[in-house]
């Protein structure tokens, strides 16, 4: 069993009902104060996509997509996404938004090979946003400054869930910590990614961790990313490589830190041909995602995703993801979190 059981949990919210109130509450007032921070449009998106395009997202490339042939279509094969990294690229450029505008959109995906504990569950939904960008934006600055409006967004919901539930006290701290995952390392060096990860956090309270992907000065990435998407490689301002990075917030009930969020600036061409390079994935470059992009079809852009049952589930105070979202769960893990005032829908 890998589901972690805080000491004397209750659920402050008191009954399911009151959960499910709480629950829509708070995704309809995230996603308004989202929209506005970030000037963000609504659109729809699709649960699958067409196999060997290279639209999928390859999260961390050894998660297996579920996959299956298309009657309609020939038995093409067809995929349920991952996430919707490149496909809201893709959007933006035939929809031809300009800079300074972005679309989001309530992404629902399977990842069945998840290992499943409080925080984890095969089935995923996120608010996946992108935003077009000029090259001139490209850079560590812009980066910082969009974070921090998703920090807002956040901080916002908090104070106005707190006054339709006002057993939900506010705990956000006013600032938002940003330190780049080398420096994480030389400040930890003897604890693992997650490790440090929870040192930092459990003193700032939310912090924003630069520079997920690339190779670190002790030769292991700080997390996995893949190698289309965000700019893992390029030099920032700081002198480290990366223009991305994971939202973390110190989380009370389950004593640790508490990923929200992951996103950056996207790749250019420049940045995809290196770091396919890098990944020895060369061949993608021959994809019709990756075609586009390297033709300059493609705008430059800024996006992420923010996990909706996570948020639900940190700022509720719950203690398992399965409190918010329906899943699978094994008979183990629901019978001890029953016996523990955890019910899993």
């Amino acid at each position: 069993m890998s589901v972690y059981i805080p000491k004397a949990y209750r659920n402050i919210l008191g009954t399911a009902q009151n959960t499910e109130k709480a629950v829509k509450a708070v995704k309809d007032m995230f996603q308004d104060n989202l929209s506005a921070q970030l000037s963000l449009l609504r659109v729809t998106a699709p649960m699958v996509v067409l196999s060997g395009t290279g639209i999928n997202d390859d999260l961390n490339s050894v998660e297996r997509p579920v996959r299956f042939p298309v009657k309609g279509l020939d038995e093409r094969k067809a995929e349920v996404v991952h996430s919707l990294a490149k496909w809201k690229r893709l959007k933006l450029a035939d929809m031809g938004v300009q800079p300074g505008m972005g679309i989001y959109t309530d992404m629902n995906a399977l990842r069945p090979d998840e290992d499943l504990d409080n925080i984890h569950s095969i089935y995923v939904d996120q608010w996946d946003w992108e935003k077009v960008i000029t090259r001139e934006q490209r850079n560590l600055a812009f980066l910082k400054k969009t974070v921090r409006r998703i920090y807002e967004a956040i901080k916002v919901t908090e104070n106005k869930l707190f006054i339709e539930f006002p057993q939900v006290v506010p705990e956000l701290p006013e600032e938002l910590f940003f330190i780049h995952a080398e420096e994480l390392l030389q400040m930890y060096p003897s604890l693992s990614p997650k490790e440090r990860e929870r040192e930092i956090v459990r003193k700032h309270g939310a912090v924003f961790v630069i520079g997920i992907g690339a190779p670190l000065s002790d030769g292991i990435p700080h997390d996995g990313r893949a190698a289309d998407y965000d700019d893992w490689s390029t030099p920032n301002e700081d002198g480290f490589l990366g223009l991305n990075g994971d939202l973390l917030l110190w989380n009370n009930i389950l004593d640790n830190a508490f990923e929200v969020s992951s996103m950056g600036i996207r790749v250019d061409e420049q940045a995809l041909l290196r770091q396919l390079r890098i990944r020895g994935q060369e061949y993608k470059a021959d994809l019709m995602f990756h075609k586009r992009l390297l033709d300059g079809e493609l705008p430059y852009t800024i996006g992420g995703g923010i996990g909706q049952s996570r948020l639900c589930m940190y700022l509720l105070r719950k203690a398992h993801i399965g409190e918010i979202q329906s899943s699978l769960w094994s008979e183990e893990d629901r019978a001890v979190c029953a016996e523990n005032g955890i019910i899993l829908a």
